[in-house]
Parts: C-alpha cells; structure tokens; sequence
C-alpha cells in the first residue's frame, strides 16, 4: 500500500505539470469516398498509428460518409478499405485544426479478375487503459467449436469448472456488443459470428458493477447488399473422450437499411469428464479415508443454438434493432461412481450408475434502439432484454453397495424443474460537451424470478417409489436491481486525459426455501462503486495508465439454491442461501512502451465467494457448497509483447499471482503462500499461397493461496489452414492439448478433513474442420458503427 501511495503521489504531480501543457491534437477526422464516377462507395475506415499500424479507431461506412472520433493523436496514417476498390492510405497532420474535414477521397475501383493480397491479421491491440482487443476473425482462434473454447485461447484469461477469469484480476462477466448476458447465453453464442474480444480489466462505471472484469464479445455484421452465409463442420475426435461433430450455418441478408441475420448449430457425439477425490481425517478417534471417482460420460442428444436478428439502420448511426436466440441442451448419457471408505471398523464399497436425462431450454429476445442527438456525436441508447430458462431432469440412478459382506441396492429418481425469468431494460446516454470532454450517463431496472421443485424418489425393488422428504425440496427466489450511474470523461490536453464516475445499484431480494427446514426472509441493500482512470502520454512510444475500481459479486442462483444435486450416496451438491455478494477493490498501474505492455495490480477482496466439501450429517457424508471466505489479497504483474511481420504473427505474455485467502471460521488449515506464474504464446506462421501453421502454448503453474493450493497445468496446439479456391473453401486441422496437460487438481484441509481432487476434461482432441463461404456480398465486418464498438459498451 505504501508503494501505491507513493506511485499515486508521483502521478499526481505529473497531473499538475501536465495541465499547463496546451499540446492539441486531431479529435476528429471525416470524408466523403467516392470513384471516378462520382459515386458514394461503401467499406471501411480505419485510424493507424504512425509508428506500429496498430489500430486507434475503425469504422464502417454505407453511403460513402465517414467520421471518426476521439482520435487524441498528432499524426495518423488513414487506412480505406473494400473489396470494390483498392487500399487507400493518407498521412494526416496535425495542423492547427482538432476536426479534419478531407472532402471528397477519390479511390480506384477494382476489376473482377484483380487478385486482392491481404495482410496477415494482428490477433491484439493493447490499449493506454489497460485493456486489450483480440481479433478473432482469420486467427487461430476463429477454429475454435465453441466460445467457451474460443475463450480459453485468448491471452490473459482461463476457463475451468464453468468459469471465466482475467489474470491478476479473477471472474469476469460477459456482454455481447455492449449487452450484458450470462453463461448460458453466452454458450449459445456461434463462433463463426464473432469479429473480436475485448478484455476490459478496468471497466467505468456505465458497465455493471457486477463481476472484477469485464469481456465483451463483438459480432460481425453484413454491410453491403447482397446475401452472405457460411456453414461448416467440426469433427473432434479424443481417444478421452470420443468423438463429437458440429454442424454450424450462418446467414444474413442485407438490402438498402435493411438487414437480416441468422444461426444455427448442433452438436452431436460425445465428451467425457473424470475426476478423483480423496477425503482423509486422519485423526485415529474418528478416522475415515474415502476415495471416490466419478466418471461423467456424456451423450449430446441435441445441443443446439439458434438465432435470427433483424435491423433498421436510419443512418451509420441511427438504428433499431429485434433479435430472438435461444439454445437447447439435451443431455443423456451415464454417470459412474465408485466410492471405496475405509475406517476403524472395517471398509465398504458403494458403486452408483446415473442414467442421465437432462433437458435445458434458453431464449432470449432484445429490443435496442440507438440514436445519436447532435452533431457533436451524443448518442442515446435504449435496451430491453427478456430471457427464459428452462430446465427439467430425470435421472435414474441405481445404487450398490458391499458393506460387511453384504450386497445392498437401491434405486432413486431425481425430478428436478427450474424455470428463472429476467426481464432487465436501461438507457444510457453519452453527452459530447465539446471535442474533449463527454458527460456519460444512464440507468438500469432488471428482475428476476426464479422457481424450481426437486423430487427424490427412492425404491428398494425399483418398482413401488417413494418421497424422499429429506432430499426434496422447493425454492422460489424474487430480485430487483435499480442502477444507475454516471462518467465523466476529459483530455485535458495531448498529454492527459482522465475519466471520474460512480454507479449506484440497490439490490431488493426475498428468498424462500423448505430443504430441510424452512427458510424464508427477505433483504435489500444498496452500494457505491467509484472508478477512476487517468491516462498519461509522455510521447508517442511511452504511455502510462492509473485505475481503481470497486466491484461487486453477487452469489449465483444456483450457488442460493439448497436443492441436493446427487453425486454419490455419501456426496452431494447444495446451494447455500445465506451467501453474501463479495466485494473488492482493485487498483493496476500500467505502462506501455514501444510494443511492450507492462502491468501492475493490487485487488483487496471482502467476503470473498469460495465452495468447499464440508461434512454432512452423517459420519461418512460430505456437502460440497459454496461459503464466503473472510477476505482476500492478489497483488500480480504481468508483461506483454507481440510480433507482427509479413510471414509470423506472434503475441506473448507472462505474469505471476500472489494471492491470499483468509478466513477463520470454517477451521481452514494455513498454508504458506506461493505465487503462480502464467506464459502464454500465440504463433501464426503464413506461407505464402500455401497455408498457414498456428501454435498455441499456455502453461500455469502451482500456487498456494493461505487455504489451499493448485497444481499446474498446460495445454499445447497445432494447427494448420489453408484455403481453396480463393476464400470459397477453408480447410483446417488442429491438434488440441497435445500433450493432455489441461487438468484441474489441488488439495485444501477443511474442519480436520484432508481432501485431494484431480479432474481430467476432454481437451485432447484431433478436430478437422470444413468452412464454406456462399454469397454474393463480398465482406463482412464488425458490429454496425464505432459508437457500437467504443461507446455503448452497457452495463447490466
């Protein structure tokens, strides 16, 4: 702390001496591109910097008019694009003039039989904010089956157990073009649609308090006439875990300002989950050792997504917006369990078979409209989003037991119904006082409800069932969220730009539940989750970021929900519906110079959410439930730099972790502390009209946090592409997690238990992969306008 005192001391200094400097720059730049002919052309605009051709600010254009802003740059290099005429380049100055006007840009229409080269795509750009933008669309990353896999390939993020965190930062909630979704929205999401991912670790207030980081996934849209579509087959196949096929179509129409699009995948086949646990209390008055393995073999009846949007444009800027999606899930299969116990009165073997039946449905629908009120460039938004989950499973499940040399059955039904509402709509509104400063404001309600039964039924003959009263259980949960917020942006000159805000959310739920006893009570609560960002250009090649943020996590439903999920009959799954939101406080300090991006971060955490297997009420019987932990340290530096030449691609980064847990109630065992360190490299190798090869290595190391710790685990990845008859057919080949080093394990001592895990996924695979491209429109870019891209990022 006293070195952040020190650094913020020293910025505020800098702040003082920077406010004299009257440096301008170019704010804003436009044109009108046409032809020969006189006639307005469509495609894309795109802000370079001078010194490495990273991309500032990019837009698409429809009736030939373009106008970026925000630009805070001396010089730029202007970059105009389309497949109907030829790259056009222009050195642009600053000359006394903040908003550049270029007038009329003549560029050359290409001919049918020109043959167009394309540059090798960059697959990141790193921002002065700390944050970063990775491409999907032509990388490695664009081979990915699904976004979740997609999401564990991209620098400074990891997935695993369903969820998703920044190094050095922890979970991250998802949007998708600005919109906050969950994950089950999120896994409906096509890869084949997504032009990039922005990785926000230090997000303003206009975004949702909710969650330490923030990801939002930008989709591509059709912008020229015409019809355009792919479809593409996955084939994986892992001598783990089977084989599995992925079938995806994708659509879109556009004609004037109207436009279409569509989706559909499924998958079919196979995947499997392994993991073995050890629980030990060595203790010789009530010694127990259990070692269990649970072993998940899925079957894909249907895992399906869909999709179908339809848009309005009255301008590049002015639009509205219908989309519908949703996504079905049917998951058969078996589940296998084996649970050996041994203790001081002998040992006895349990083995269980679940014949899993397992049925989820998800829809959304969106309503947006957007806006922009003046010339200046002020834009209105108005949201709305309702989604609708459905879940309903019947499982059968057989027990066996051999306990003092007797044979012992038994069989159950597990019949579970949840059905969750959310009905959530905000407006935000982005006032542009002058060229250098911008007011941004809004507000947020949502609801939710949620309901869901779950009937145990229990037979000795599989034939008579009966209730089991103990297992079974409702649950009725109701929640509103009012938010609101504002964000005060300001480059005070070419040196120093800064931006203030503060978001408002008060939370009102009541909770009813009779798992095991009633419970029912009701609760509200409000908060303040200030933010700042100061940014500081000491010259073209050095630049330096300061940020704080506070944040909120608040529990899962499913963490709130106390319904038993059965594992085994000594092992089950309850939610915990006394879990508090966990708070932190994050501050990072930043640098970047020349291509390189070093970072630095201190995150203080209360109550942190944690889960740990706890022992139930019998001697041999263990409760895995989420708690909160007492509170929580992560300080983390990470450094990065990226390679981009004619033929090699390249974008690497390390870090290291040293993160502590702290909590005095469930009688954790301490641990000494050791940090964990993180590499990752990403390779695109282009041989010229032949193919290209891609290698994607990540490695994490052990750790150990206070309360426990993890082991390490890697993955590595080849692949290799090439494309026929021009861009119609792509052919790619990967080898995924080669050496099958993605595997989940760590040990933690809890209430005099020892307990060891290992989980094994389906991560080493073979896939090969057919893409055909279709149409008769020639390009397809990121999401509607720049506004879309930079500004109307939206909260929950």
């Amino acid at each position: 702390m006293k070195f952040l005192i020190l650094v913020f001391a020293y910025i505020s200094c800098f702040l003082l001496n920077a406010t004299q400097s009257n440096a301008q720059s170019i704010q804003k730049i436009s044109g009108k591109v046409i032809n020969s002919n006189n006639e307005l052309m469509m495609g894309t605009a795109t802000v370079l910097s001078v010194q490495d051709s990273t991309i500032i600010k990019q837009l698409d254009f429809f009736d030939g008019v373009f106008q970026l802003s925000d630009i805070n740059q001396k010089e730029i290099l202007l970059k105009l694009n389309a497949a109907e005429f030829a790259d056009r380049y222009l050195s642009v100055k600053y000359e006394g003039k903040e908003n550049v006007d270029l007038g009329p840009i003549i560029v050359i229409q290409n001919q049918l039989n020109e043959v167009i080269i394309k540059s090798q795509p960059s697959l990141i750009k790193y921002g002065a904010n700390g944050n970063i933008d990775v491409n999907v669309n032509g990388t490695v990353l664009a081979t990915s089956s699904s976004v979740n896999e997609l999401l564990g390939r991209v620098p400074n993020v990891t997935v695993a157990d369903g969820e998703i965190s920044v190094i050095g930062k922890g979970e991250a909630i998802i949007y998708l073009n600005g919109v906050l979704i969950n994950y089950d929205r999120f896994a409906a999401i096509p890869v084949s649609q997504i032009q990039k991912i922005e990785v926000i670790s230090n997000p303003s207030s206009r975004y949702d308090a909710e969650g330490k980081a923030v990801i939002n996934i930008v989709t591509k849209q059709n912008v020229e006439s015409g019809v355009i579509g792919t479809a593409s087959q996955h084939v994986s196949v892992s001598k783990f875990g089977g084989t599995s096929y992925n079938s995806l179509f994708d659509f879109s129409y556009s004609k004037g300002k109207f436009s279409f699009i569509s989706n559909y995948g499924l998958q079919l086949g196979r995947n499997r989950e392994l993991l073995y646990t050890t629980r030990t209390r060595p203790n010789p008055d009530e010694y127990i050792k259990s070692e269990l393995t649970t072993d998940w073999k899925r079957r894909f009846n249907n895992y399906s997504n869909f999709g179908v949007g339809l848009q309005y444009s009255f301008n590049a800027a002015n639009y509205i917006s219908l989309a519908y999606s949703g996504n079905v899930n049917d998951l058969g299969g078996i589940t296998k369990s084996t649970n050996t116990i041994e203790n001081s009165f002998g040992s006895s073997f349990y083995a269980t078979d679940v014949d899993r039946n397992d049925v989820l449905l998800n829809q959304f629908v969106n309503l947006n409209y957007n806006r922009e009120t003046d010339q200046k460039g002020s834009t209105l938004f108005i949201g709305s989003q309702f989604s609708n989950y459905n879940l309903t499973i019947g499982d059968q499940i057989k027990e066996n037991s051999f306990v003092e040399e007797t044979d012992l059955e038994r069989y159950l039904k597990n019949n579970v119904g949840s059905r969750i509402n959310i009905i959530a709509v905000q407006a935000d509104y982005t006032k542009k006082i002058d060229e250098k400063t911008k007011l941004e404001t809004g507000a947020k309600i949502s609801y939710a409800t949620i309901k869901s039964g779950t009937a145990f039924l229990i037979s000795d003959d599989n034939l008579d069932f009966e209730l089991d009263e103990k297992l079974s259980s409702d649950f009725k949960y109701n929640e509103k969220i009012v938010a609101a917020y504002f964000n005060y942006v300001r480059t005070w000159n070419d040196n120093f730009n800064f931006s203030l805000g503060v978001r408002a959310e008060k939370t009102n739920y009541n909770l009813f539940t009779n798992a095991n006893k009633v419970q029912e009570f009701e609760k509200s609560y409000s908060n303040l989750f200030p933010n700042a960002l100061l940014n500081f250009d000491f010259s073209d090649d050095w630049k330096v970021h300061f940020s704080y943020a506070a944040r909120i996590t608040r529990p899962r439903y499913q963490a709130l929900n106390p319904y038993v999920v059965y594992q085994d009959p000594f092992t089950t799954i309850e939610g915990n519906p006394n879990l508090v939101p966990e708070k932190t406080h994050a501050f990072e300090i930043g640098t970047m110079y020349k291509k390189f991006d070093f970072k630095i971060g201190y995150t203080y955490k209360i109550d942190p959410i944690s889960a740990a297997a706890l022992r139930g009420d019998t001697p041999n019987s263990y409760v895995l439930r989420a708690l909160n932990l007492e509170k929580g340290h992560t300080f983390f530096s990470s450094l990065s730099r990226s390679f981009n030449v004619k033929w090699w691609n390249s974008t690497n980064t390390m870090s290291i972790t040293w993160q502590k847990s702290v909590d005095n109630f469930y009688a954790f065992e301490f641990s000494p502390v050791k940090p964990q360190f993180y590499l990752y490299s990403n390779n695109t190798f282009t041989i010229t009209n032949l193919f290209k090869l891609q290698l994607l290595a990540w490695y994490l190391s052990d750790r150990s946090y206070g309360l426990g710790s993890e082991n390490s685990r890697s993955t590595v990845t080849l692949g290799i592409e090439r494309n026929f008859f021009g861009d119609t057919l792509k052919l790619n080949f990967s080898a995924n997690d080669i050496f099958h080093k993605f595997m989940v394990s760590g040990d933690y001592n809890v209430g005099q238990t020892q307990i060891y895990y290992h989980r094994t996924y389906t991560s080493n695979y073979f896939k090969l992969i057919a893409t055909y491209n279709f149409g008769n429109s020639k390009k397809t870019t990121y999401k509607k306008s720049e506004i879309e891209q930079s500004e109307n990022n939206r909260a929950r």
